[in-house]
Protein backbone atom coordinates (compact mmCIF):
# COMPACT_ATOMS: atom_id res chain seq x y z
CA UNK A 1 0.00 0.00 0.00
CA UNK A 2 1.16 3.66 -1.14
CA UNK A 3 2.72 5.36 1.49
CA UNK A 4 -0.11 8.49 2.71
CA UNK A 5 0.94 12.29 1.65
CA UNK A 6 0.15 14.75 4.46
CA UNK A 7 -1.72 17.14 2.38
CA UNK A 8 -3.51 18.82 4.64
CA UNK A 9 -0.28 20.44 6.29
CA UNK A 10 0.96 21.33 3.09
CA UNK A 11 -2.13 23.17 1.99
CA UNK A 12 -2.27 25.02 4.90
CA UNK A 13 1.65 25.58 5.05
CA UNK A 14 1.79 26.64 2.06
CA UNK A 15 -1.40 28.57 1.35
CA UNK A 16 -2.36 26.89 -1.82
CA UNK A 17 -4.83 24.05 -2.87
CA UNK A 18 -3.53 21.10 -4.16
CA UNK A 19 -3.74 18.32 -6.66
CA UNK A 20 -3.07 14.51 -5.57
CA UNK A 21 -1.76 11.97 -8.76
CA UNK A 22 -3.19 8.92 -6.96
CA UNK A 23 -1.15 6.72 -10.21
CA UNK A 24 2.03 8.18 -8.87
CA UNK A 25 1.68 9.06 -4.98
CA UNK A 26 2.49 12.75 -5.57
CA UNK A 27 0.60 15.59 -4.12
CA UNK A 28 1.57 19.02 -6.44
CA UNK A 29 0.12 22.40 -5.10
CA UNK A 30 0.47 25.68 -7.88
CA UNK A 31 0.80 29.88 -8.40
CA UNK A 32 0.28 31.11 -11.54
CA UNK A 33 2.49 33.96 -12.37
CA UNK A 34 -0.17 36.20 -13.31
CA UNK A 35 0.66 39.67 -11.48
CA UNK A 36 3.47 40.96 -14.50
CA UNK A 37 2.56 40.59 -17.96
CA UNK A 38 5.13 38.62 -19.80
CA UNK A 39 5.99 38.93 -23.45
CA UNK A 40 7.63 35.97 -25.12
CA UNK A 41 8.45 36.40 -29.00
CA UNK A 42 5.68 39.28 -29.26
CA UNK A 43 3.13 36.93 -27.89
CA UNK A 44 1.60 38.08 -24.42
CA UNK A 45 2.16 34.37 -22.83
CA UNK A 46 -0.49 32.97 -20.41
CA UNK A 47 0.87 30.86 -17.33
CA UNK A 48 -0.31 27.55 -18.71
CA UNK A 49 2.04 27.63 -21.24
CA UNK A 50 4.90 27.00 -18.60
CA UNK A 51 4.70 30.13 -16.14
CA UNK A 52 3.69 28.43 -13.32
CA UNK A 53 5.64 27.72 -9.98
CA UNK A 54 5.01 24.91 -8.55
CA UNK A 55 6.15 22.44 -5.78
CA UNK A 56 5.40 18.21 -5.90
CA UNK A 57 5.39 16.04 -2.73
CA UNK A 58 6.04 12.44 -2.91
CA UNK A 59 6.85 9.72 0.10
CA UNK A 60 10.39 8.76 0.76
CA UNK A 61 10.73 5.68 3.32
CA UNK A 62 9.90 7.88 6.52
CA UNK A 63 9.85 11.22 4.95
CA UNK A 64 8.85 13.32 1.70
CA UNK A 65 10.17 14.24 -0.98
CA UNK A 66 9.76 17.74 -2.75
CA UNK A 67 11.09 18.79 -6.25
CA UNK A 68 9.96 22.04 -7.93
CA UNK A 69 10.29 24.87 -10.31
CA UNK A 70 9.66 28.64 -9.62
CA UNK A 71 9.01 31.74 -11.94
CA UNK A 72 11.18 34.59 -11.55
CA UNK A 73 11.89 37.73 -13.02
CA UNK A 74 15.49 39.27 -12.43
CA UNK A 75 15.77 41.03 -9.40
CA UNK A 76 13.49 38.47 -7.55
CA UNK A 77 15.84 35.26 -8.49
CA UNK A 78 18.45 35.81 -5.52
CA UNK A 79 15.82 37.02 -2.57
CA UNK A 80 14.18 34.08 -3.45
CA UNK A 81 17.43 32.12 -3.67
CA UNK A 82 18.09 33.10 -0.06
CA UNK A 83 15.08 32.47 1.24
CA UNK A 84 15.03 28.63 -0.15
CA UNK A 85 18.42 28.16 1.29
CA UNK A 86 17.13 29.77 4.67
CA UNK A 87 14.23 27.81 4.99
CA UNK A 88 16.11 24.38 4.17
CA UNK A 89 15.50 23.58 0.92
CA UNK A 90 17.93 23.03 -1.84
CA UNK A 91 18.79 24.85 -5.02
CA UNK A 92 19.72 22.90 -8.09
CA UNK A 93 19.22 24.87 -11.07
CA UNK A 94 18.72 28.02 -12.08
CA UNK A 95 18.45 29.01 -16.23
CA UNK A 96 16.34 30.34 -18.90
CA UNK A 97 13.18 28.68 -20.83
CA UNK A 98 12.74 31.44 -23.37
CA UNK A 99 14.35 33.62 -25.60
CA UNK A 100 12.98 36.93 -26.20
CA UNK A 101 11.22 37.46 -22.92
CA UNK A 102 9.96 40.88 -21.71
CA UNK A 103 10.89 41.11 -18.77
CA UNK A 104 13.30 38.50 -19.08
CA UNK A 105 12.30 35.16 -17.07
CA UNK A 106 14.18 32.70 -15.23
CA UNK A 107 13.21 29.60 -13.42
CA UNK A 108 14.90 28.23 -9.98
CA UNK A 109 14.36 24.85 -9.50
CA UNK A 110 14.35 23.57 -5.59
CA UNK A 111 14.51 20.37 -4.05
CA UNK A 112 14.32 18.48 0.13
CA UNK A 113 13.84 16.03 1.80
CA UNK A 114 12.33 15.83 5.22
CA UNK A 115 9.14 16.68 6.88
CA UNK A 116 6.11 17.63 4.84
CA UNK A 117 5.03 20.31 6.37
CA UNK A 118 8.68 22.17 6.60
CA UNK A 119 9.55 21.54 3.12
CA UNK A 120 5.73 22.91 2.68
CA UNK A 121 7.01 26.48 4.78
CA UNK A 122 10.05 26.65 2.83
CA UNK A 123 8.09 26.99 -0.50
CA UNK A 124 5.82 28.99 1.08
CA UNK A 125 8.89 31.59 2.01
CA UNK A 126 10.22 31.51 -1.49
CA UNK A 127 6.94 32.47 -2.62
CA UNK A 128 6.02 35.40 -0.21
CA UNK A 129 9.64 36.45 -0.56
CA UNK A 130 8.96 36.89 -4.44
CA UNK A 131 5.58 38.79 -3.77
CA UNK A 132 7.82 40.71 -0.99
CA UNK A 133 10.12 42.38 -3.76
CA UNK A 134 7.14 42.90 -6.44
CA UNK A 135 4.85 44.53 -3.96
CA UNK A 136 8.03 47.25 -3.12
CA UNK A 137 8.53 47.97 -6.82
CA UNK A 138 5.93 46.67 -9.68
CA UNK A 139 8.29 46.42 -12.71
CA UNK A 140 11.18 43.96 -12.81
CA UNK A 141 14.52 45.87 -11.80
CA UNK A 142 16.52 46.30 -14.80
CA UNK A 143 20.28 46.85 -12.98
CA UNK A 144 21.79 45.37 -9.75
CA UNK A 145 22.16 48.32 -7.04
CA UNK A 146 26.03 49.96 -7.39
CA UNK A 147 28.23 51.57 -9.77
CA UNK A 148 31.24 50.32 -11.75
CA UNK A 149 33.92 52.63 -12.43
CA UNK A 150 34.62 53.42 -16.04
CA UNK A 151 37.82 52.73 -17.21
CA UNK A 152 39.06 49.93 -15.28
CA UNK A 153 42.00 50.12 -13.00
CA UNK A 154 41.42 47.48 -10.40
CA UNK A 155 45.71 46.52 -8.13
CA UNK A 156 46.01 42.96 -8.63
CA UNK A 157 48.01 42.21 -5.97
CA UNK A 158 45.38 42.30 -3.15
CA UNK A 159 43.43 40.18 -4.96
CA UNK A 160 46.29 37.25 -5.64
CA UNK A 161 47.15 37.33 -1.88
CA UNK A 162 43.72 36.29 -1.26
CA UNK A 163 42.88 34.10 -3.83
CA UNK A 164 46.57 32.49 -3.53
CA UNK A 165 47.25 32.23 -6.97
CA UNK A 166 49.14 35.02 -10.14
CA UNK A 167 45.72 36.57 -11.89
CA UNK A 168 45.88 37.30 -15.52
CA UNK A 169 46.15 41.44 -16.18
CA UNK A 170 44.43 43.01 -19.18
CA UNK A 171 43.01 46.65 -19.49
CA UNK A 172 42.95 47.29 -15.90
CA UNK A 173 40.86 44.27 -15.16
CA UNK A 174 42.48 41.26 -13.41
CA UNK A 175 41.77 37.53 -13.34
CA UNK A 176 42.24 34.34 -11.46
CA UNK A 177 41.59 30.80 -12.65
CA UNK A 178 41.85 27.73 -10.65
CA UNK A 179 41.51 24.04 -12.58
CA UNK A 180 39.95 21.30 -11.71
CA UNK A 181 40.31 17.52 -13.29
CA UNK A 182 37.80 14.74 -14.78
CA UNK A 183 37.04 12.30 -17.18
CA UNK A 184 35.61 12.17 -20.25
CA UNK A 185 35.44 8.96 -22.36
CA UNK A 186 38.50 7.82 -20.78
CA UNK A 187 40.91 11.29 -21.12
CA UNK A 188 41.68 13.62 -18.46
CA UNK A 189 40.24 17.16 -19.34
CA UNK A 190 41.46 20.09 -16.51
CA UNK A 191 41.78 23.52 -16.72
CA UNK A 192 42.49 24.57 -20.49
CA UNK A 193 38.83 22.30 -21.21
CA UNK A 194 37.04 24.49 -19.04
CA UNK A 195 37.05 22.48 -15.88
CA UNK A 196 37.95 25.64 -13.73
CA UNK A 197 36.93 27.95 -11.12
CA UNK A 198 37.32 31.90 -12.30
CA UNK A 199 37.16 35.18 -11.17
CA UNK A 200 36.90 38.47 -13.13
CA UNK A 201 37.57 41.94 -11.00
CA UNK A 202 36.80 44.89 -12.91
CA UNK A 203 36.05 48.83 -12.28
CA UNK A 204 38.58 50.58 -10.12
CA UNK A 205 39.54 49.39 -6.26
CA UNK A 206 36.19 51.22 -4.40
CA UNK A 207 33.49 50.87 -7.46
CA UNK A 208 34.36 47.05 -8.66
CA UNK A 209 32.73 44.08 -9.81
CA UNK A 210 33.33 40.40 -10.05
CA UNK A 211 32.01 37.75 -11.82
CA UNK A 212 32.65 34.42 -12.58
CA UNK A 213 32.05 30.91 -12.47
CA UNK A 214 32.38 28.13 -9.69
CA UNK A 215 33.07 24.05 -11.02
CA UNK A 216 31.72 21.70 -8.55
CA UNK A 217 31.37 18.39 -7.65
CA UNK A 218 27.14 17.82 -7.06
CA UNK A 219 27.35 17.81 -3.17
CA UNK A 220 29.15 20.59 -3.14
CA UNK A 221 26.62 23.16 -5.15
CA UNK A 222 24.67 24.01 -1.81
CA UNK A 223 27.78 24.67 0.21
CA UNK A 224 29.04 27.46 -2.10
CA UNK A 225 25.46 28.70 -2.58
CA UNK A 226 24.95 29.25 0.64
CA UNK A 227 28.27 31.26 1.15
CA UNK A 228 28.01 33.30 -1.89
CA UNK A 229 24.38 34.60 -0.62
CA UNK A 230 25.92 34.78 2.62
CA UNK A 231 28.34 37.41 1.07
CA UNK A 232 25.90 38.92 -1.16
CA UNK A 233 27.22 37.67 -4.11
CA UNK A 234 24.42 37.36 -6.65
CA UNK A 235 24.01 33.69 -8.44
CA UNK A 236 22.77 34.35 -12.54
CA UNK A 237 22.97 30.81 -13.45
CA UNK A 238 23.20 27.15 -11.89
CA UNK A 239 23.99 24.61 -14.72
CA UNK A 240 25.96 21.93 -16.04
CA UNK A 241 28.48 22.53 -19.32
CA UNK A 242 29.47 18.78 -20.22
CA UNK A 243 27.69 15.32 -20.20
CA UNK A 244 29.61 11.56 -19.27
CA UNK A 245 32.33 13.46 -17.21
CA UNK A 246 32.84 11.42 -14.03
CA UNK A 247 32.49 12.83 -11.68
CA UNK A 248 29.90 15.00 -12.72
CA UNK A 249 30.40 18.72 -12.29
CA UNK A 250 27.80 21.49 -12.00
CA UNK A 251 28.52 25.04 -12.94
CA UNK A 252 27.31 28.46 -11.27
CA UNK A 253 27.70 31.58 -12.49
CA UNK A 254 27.62 35.04 -10.66
CA UNK A 255 27.92 38.52 -10.51
CA UNK A 256 28.80 40.96 -7.69
CA UNK A 257 29.37 44.42 -6.86
CA UNK A 258 31.43 46.76 -4.28
CA UNK A 259 35.36 46.78 -3.08
CA UNK A 260 37.48 44.74 -5.17
CA UNK A 261 38.88 43.57 -1.72
CA UNK A 262 35.60 42.49 -0.45
CA UNK A 263 34.54 40.81 -3.40
CA UNK A 264 37.97 39.11 -3.43
CA UNK A 265 37.42 37.59 0.03
CA UNK A 266 33.68 36.39 -0.78
CA UNK A 267 34.98 34.55 -3.46
CA UNK A 268 37.90 33.26 -1.16
CA UNK A 269 35.10 32.13 1.62
CA UNK A 270 33.18 30.24 -1.10
CA UNK A 271 36.57 28.44 -2.14
CA UNK A 272 37.18 27.75 1.43
CA UNK A 273 33.58 26.29 2.20
CA UNK A 274 33.95 24.11 -0.98
CA UNK A 275 37.03 22.77 0.34
CA UNK A 276 35.32 21.97 3.18
CA UNK A 277 32.16 20.43 1.96
CA UNK A 278 31.90 16.09 2.39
Amino acid sequence: MAQAIDTAAIETATGLKGSYNRAENVFKVSKPRDDVKINVDRWTMPPFMGLTSWAAFTPMGSSTMMMGDTVLFEDEVNPAMSAALDNGLEVTALHNHFFFDQPKVFFMHIGGMGDARKLATGVKAVYDRIAQVRAAQGTPASSFAGDIASPSHVTAAPIEEILGSKAQVKDGMVKVTLGRTAKMHGTTVGNEMGINTWAAFAGDDEHAVVDGDFAMHENELQTVLKTMRGQSINIVAIHQHMTHEEPRYVFLHYWGKGKAVDLALAVKKALDAQKAAK
